[in-house]
């Protein structure tokens, strides 16, 4: 029998870099925000392995990360090789600065990506400061 999965996991803060996790029937769903750089990068890789637990899916939400270094690269190589090994189907959703670092230094598409769209882990991401989408309303107004 399969062992429930946490709801939540608490931040995690680094130096520069928050990640969480969160555990759901479909998989585990680790968001980082933040800046992901050499004096962080490997607590990234080591929060992943510790997150995903017996989870079979997971997916980086990167969305929020500003800046991502090339150390940053070496510990998705790393989560890569960890999930492979481990037979974890995962995927990171990136920010522009990852999307940025993917091209320079993964160029032939070796890490896998996902979108929102794709992805039903992922929540859509709000602008900062956005409570909430609405809908604008046209209302004619009588003469």
């Amino acid at each position: 029998m399969e062992s429930a999965m946490p709801v939540a996991q608490s931040w995690q803060h680094s130096r520069a870099a928050q990640f969480t996790a969160r555990g759901e029937p479909s998989g585990t769903l680790i968001t980082v925000d933040g800046e992901l750089d050499a004096a962080n990068a490997d607590q990234l890789a080591a929060y992943v392995r510790q997150s995903i637990g017996s989870s079979r899916r997971a997916v980086l939400d990167l969305r929020g990360l500003k800046f991502i270094g090339t150390a940053g690269f070496s510990a998705l190589h790393r989560i890569n090789v960890m999930c492979s090994g481990a037979q974890v189907d995962w995927a990171m959703a990136p920010s522009p600065a990852v999307s940025r670092l993917l091209r320079i230094c993964d160029p032939d598409g070796t890490l896998p990506v996902t979108t929102p769209t794709a992805e039903p882990l992922l929540e859509p991401l709000r602008a900062e400061g956005e409570e909430s989408l609405s809908l604008l309303q046209l209302v004619t107004q009588p003469r």
